[in-house]
């Protein structure tokens, strides 16, 4: 959509409205702009499904009792339900804003993916499965060099007490910038970046794997 509708020339359009098909000839590629607000806009779309699940996800891990009874929730289902009767889909959503922060750098990472796949398409010989594992590893590392402070204010502003009839606790950041700053004055800069090493390290090889897969399927799949 981007490539005919955004970043093509618009002389080769057929007819006047801005989402007609893009004239036959020789193929453009996306600009690695366009790779990057493709990225943008693929994890605004995705944040709407997955910011409940993380949200759960992360209520779930901080339950540090040993006696189940002592939980305030038994699994996500019940966590789920709990927060749903005392604070609605806004509390279940509680923290989207922040994953929409958050997902907004896959504007890096899509376009350091096309960066990198165009660099080793030219100056190696290198199969295409060999150059997405290493376009998506490094790629990938670029991502969360860039937007792990971002997800680590994410998961404190998730893991905050919703309050109420919950009775979970007080409510602290009403903000993103509240979370920012406690996290600021209690570790400083050091607190942005708290179990960087083992998510950086695990970045490259999953992601690796996960864009070979993808790609693979891509070229698999009938035009």
């Amino acid at each position: 959509m981007l490539k005919e509708n955004v970043f093509s020339d618009t002389s080769t359009r057929i007819g006047n409205s801005p989402y007609t098909k893009v004239a036959v000839g020789p193929e453009r590629q996306l600009p690695t702009f366009g790779h990057g607000i493709a990225g943008i806009m693929a994890g605004w779309t995705v944040s709407f499904v997955a910011a409940p699940v993380e949200h759960i996800k992360a209520r779930l891990q901080i339950q540090y009792a040993a006696d189940k009874t002592k939980r305030l929730y038994s699994g996500p289902i019940d966590c789920s339900k709990k927060i749903l009767q005392t604070h609605g889909i806004r509390g279940l959503y509680h923290g989207l804003s922040a994953t929409l922060l958050f997902r907004t750098f896959f504007f890096f990472w899509w376009g350091s993916y096309d960066i990198f796949t165009r660099f080793f398409s030219k100056h190696t010989s290198l199969s295409a499965p060999a150059i997405n594992f290493w376009a998506g590893g490094l790629s990938a590392q670029v991502f969360w060099i860039t937007s792990y402070p971002s997800d680590v204010v994410k998961q404190r502003i998730m893991t905050d007490p919703l309050g109420g009839k919950l009775g979970d606790g007080e409510r602290r950041f009403l903000r993103w910038r509240d979370a920012a700053r406690e996290i600021w004055r209690t570790d400083g800069a050091r607190g942005y970046w708290r179990g960087f090493t083992p998510c950086f390290l695990r970045a490259f090889p999953a992601n690796a794997m996960a864009l070979v897969a993808f790609e693979s399927v891509m070229r698999a799949l009938p035009e």
